[in-house]
C-alpha cells in the first residue's frame, strides 16, 4: 500500500545568522526524523544583503532568497513565515505576516516592549478567529528534561512551591574588547542579558511551576560601557585605536520574585560569568520534593522524594533518554544523548501539529506578552530605584 503523503507547507524565514541557521536545521530534520501532519518547504528566506541571503539560501537548504522581509510575505507560496532577526522588527513583521493569512512563528523575547507586544497579541488574536496561529520561539521548554520537570510539578512530586532559583550565565562578553553587535544596541535589542537570556529563565520558570510572576525588585549593571566597533564598519579614532562605540544595554541583571503561588524566586542572568558557556540552571524546591536542571549537562534532571525515608533520600539523578520521555522516541536509543538543536527541532513539531489540528500552539504570542511584562518590571525597579513592583 503506497504511503500517503502530508501536505506541504510552505515556509520562509526572515534572518539567517545565528538562529537562522538553528531553525533551518530544524524545519530540514524534522520531517525527516518525526511523522508529520505537514511536510515544511522551505521556500524562501530574506535579509537585507541579496548576496549575503543567497549564500545563506544555498548552505542552510532553502529553495530561493529575497532581499526584503515583505517579498517573504507576500509570496503565495509561504503559509508560515518565521522571524529570526533582531527584536526591534518582530512586530512589524509579526503583524504583517499575521494580517496576510501567514502562520507566524517569532524568536524571544516576543518585543522590544510591552506597547509592541501587546499589538503582536492583539493581531495573533484576530488572526486566530481566521485559523491563523503564532507561536513564541521559547525554545528551552522543548527539552525532554525540561518536560518532565514540569510534569513532576504538575503531579504534585514536589507538593507546594516555595523556591525557585533560576540563573542563565554566560561568559561571551568577559573580554573587554569583545566588539559591539547588535545585541548590545538597545534600539535594536530592546535590552541586554535582561531579555536576551533573562527571558528564557522567566519563561521557564513560569512554565515549569505552572505559575505566573506576580512581582520583581531589580539591578541592572553594564560593566564595560564602550567597546570597539567592528572592524569592516570602523576607521581609526583620533586615540590610534580602533574606533571605540557605547554599549547601551545592561550586561547583568539579578532580581527577586514572588509567585502566585506565594513561593519566592530568585533570578540571574549573565553574559560575564567566565567559565560558563550556557549555564541554564533552574532549581525548584516544593514542599514535598525538588527538582534540578543545568543545560550544560542537558539530558539529566535531578530529582528528590522528600517523602522517602531520609536515610536513603536525596537527590536522583534521571537520564532523561528513554523513550518514554517525550520526543525521545524518534531519536536515539536510550542513553545516547540529544543536544542544542534538538529543541528546535521539536518546536517545528509541536508547531505543525498545532496547524493541522487547528489548536493554538504553546508559547503563545499572550505567553511572550506576560514575559515582557517581567522584563520591563524589572527594568523599572532597576532603572528608577522604585524597589518593589507589582505586575498584574
Amino acid at each position: 500500500m503506497a504511503v500517503k503523503e502530508s501536505p506541504d507547507l510552505g515556509v520562509g524565514m526572515v534572518g539567517y545568522s545565528f538562529m537562522g541557521a538553528a531553525h533551518s536545521q530544524a524545519w530540514r530534520t524534522a520531517p525527516r526524523f518525526f511523522d508529520l501532519p505537514l511536510h515544511p518547504r522551505m521556500r524562501v528566506v530574506a535579509g537585507r544583503d541579496g548576496a549575503a541571503a543567497a549564500a545563506a539560501a544555498a548552505r542552510l537548504g532553502w529553495e530561493g532568497s529575497a532581499t526584503g522581509w515583505q517579498t517573504v510575505v507576500e509570496r503565495d507560496d509561504v503559509g508560515l513565515v518565521d522571524i529570526c532577526t533582531p527584536g526591534d522588527t518582530h512586530a512589524e513583521i509579526a503583524v504583517a505576516a499575521l494580517e496576510a493569512g501567514k502562520h507566524v512563528l517569532c524568536e524571544k523575547p516576543l518585543a522590544n516592549s510591552v506597547a509592541e507586544a501587546e499589538t503582536m497579541v492583539a493581531a495573533a488574536e484576530a488572526a486566530a478567529r481566521h485559523g491563523i496561529v503564532a507561536m513564541v520561539g521559547f525554545t528551552y521548554r522543548r527539552v525532554p528534561a525540561i518536560r518532565l520537570a514540569r510534569r513532576l510539578v504538575a503531579e504534585g512530586r514536589l507538593g507546594t512551591v516555595r523556591h525557585v532559583r533560576a540563573q542563565y550565565l554566560q561568559d561571551w562578553l568577559s573580554d573587554e574588547d569583545t566588539p559591539l553587535s547588535w545585541r548590545l544596541d538597545k534600539t535594536k535589542a530592546g535590552s541586554g542579558a535582561l531579555g536576551d537570556i533573562g527571558a528564557h529563565v522567566i519563561d521557564l520558570a513560569q512554565y515549569i511551576t505552572g505559575e505566573r510572576i506576580t512581582g520583581v525588585s531589580g539591578l541592572l549593571d553594564t560593566f564595560v560601557t564602550e567597546r570597539p566597533v567592528a572592524a569592516e564598519l570602523s576607521g581609526l579614532s583620533g586615540r590610534g585605536g580602533p574606533e571605540r562605540g557605547a554599549v547601551t544595554v545592561d550586561d547583568a541583571t539579578a532580581f527577586l520574585a514572588r509567585m502566585s503561588g506565594g513561593g519566592m524566586g530568585v533570578f540571574e542572568a549573565t553574559r560575564y560569568a567566565t567559565g560558563r558557556k550556557n549555564a541554564i540552571r533552574i532549581e525548584i524546591n516544593g514542599s514535598a520534593g525538588s527538582v534540578a536542571f543545568d543545560f550544560e549537562d542537558m539530558n539529566v534532571l535531578h530529582f528528590h522524594d522528600a517523602t522517602e525515608d531520609p536515610v536513603t533520600a536525596g537527590f536522583r539523578r534521571i537520564v532523561v533518554t528513554e523513550p518514554q520521555h517525550d520526543y525521545i522516541a524518534s531519536w536515539w536509543p536510550a542513553g545516547h544523548g540529544l543536544g542544542y538543536e534538538h529543541a528546535f527541532t521539536h518546536q517545528v513539531v509541536d508547531l505543525l501539529g498545532a496547524i493541522a489540528d487547528g489548536t493554538q500552539p504553546e508559547p503563545t504570542f499572550a505567553d511572550g506578552l506576560g514575559v515582557q511584562k517581567v522584563l520591563e518590571a524589572v527594568e523599572r525597579s532597576a532603572t528608577t530605584g522604585s524597589g518593589w513592583v507589582p505586575l498584574a
